[in-house]
């Protein structure tokens, strides 16, 4: 490939990118809503896990404070990485749009992505409202080291790689049935709780969290988050960045072999 060509693939990434973020920024009504459904789920978690502490000391470990912070970072990091919709691809292979798609010379899949990390960037501002949120009721708190807060910054990129590989072969699923929302909603609500953003993977049974830690799930919310508090520290914090670079490659070499096969399925309704 030229370096002519190189540009121009980039050019048109950036442009769907860009697509992407004006196609959320579009709907203003739905951001506000979005914003304040956000600040009362934060409110609400700290609430609640401030109310089970009690007066209570440390349980496994974790006290009360970093208890607090884990809930509300982990709430405005799902609320970013998991939005309610994914990309348009349902709706393109739905009304065929996808056959103009396939012969642009962006390849599918970095159309779609380039558009989720558009999605993506437009969400930004309303996990920085749920931060600051928490910030002025005094639910967070300060990384140990700035050594623990830069990993968590890598682990954060790494952890969102993971969650859009997630999202885009769920949604690939509209290749066999045309509609998606079922398989959606289960992997909307299953994900939220495997990847310890509803309950921490310190709190969860011996054999269920075992079991958690050998899914890509962790990777989204936990990791990150126990990083940047601390929970997560030297060789430990980094073999499971090292995880999820790893699970970055399984999900990326999956997604292709989904794509191989769904090329074959490809139906524009009508004809």
């Amino acid at each position: 490939m030229s370096t002519a060509e190189q540009a121009a693939r980039i050019r048109a990434f950036r442009g769907m990118t860009r697509a992407g973020t004006r196609s959320l920024l579009i709907y203003r009504g739905d951001l506000l809503t979005g914003a304040v459904t956000l600040v009362i789920q934060v409110v609400l978690a700290i609430a609640v896990w401030r109310i089970v502490y009690g007066d209570r000391g440390p349980v496994a470990g974790v006290d009360v404070h970093t208890a607090v912070a884990y809930a509300a970072i982990a709430a405005c990091l799902q609320s970013v990485l998991l939005p309610w919709q994914f990309s348009s691809l349902p709706m393109r292979i739905r009304n065929g749009q996808i056959a103009t798609d396939l012969t642009r010379p962006l390849g599918l899949m970095w159309q779609v992505l380039g558009q989720n990390f558009g999605v993506l960037l437009g969400r930004l501002p309303l996990g920085a409202i749920g931060l600051a949120v928490a910030g002025v009721i005094g639910a967070l708190v300060l990384p140990p080291s700035g050594g623990a807060f830069l990993l968590s910054l890598v682990a954060t990129v790494a952890g969102v790689l993971v969650a859009m590989l997630c999202n885009l072969i769920v949604s690939m699923v509209t290749f066999w049935t045309f509609e998606v929302g079922g398989p959606l909603i289960v992997y909307r609500f299953g994900s939220a709780f495997l990847s310890g953003s509803l309950i921490p993977l310190w709190f969860m049974p011996g054999w269920l969290r075992s079991s958690v830690e050998w899914l890509p799930f962790q990777a989204q919310v936990y990791t990150p988050v126990s990083i940047y508090l601390g929970r997560l520290r030297g060789g430990e914090a980094l073999a499971l960045v090292g995880v999820q670079l790893l699970w970055v490659v399984v999900l990326a070499v999956l997604l292709e072999l989904v794509w191989r096969r769904a090329r074959h399925k490809v139906v524009v309704q009508g004809g």
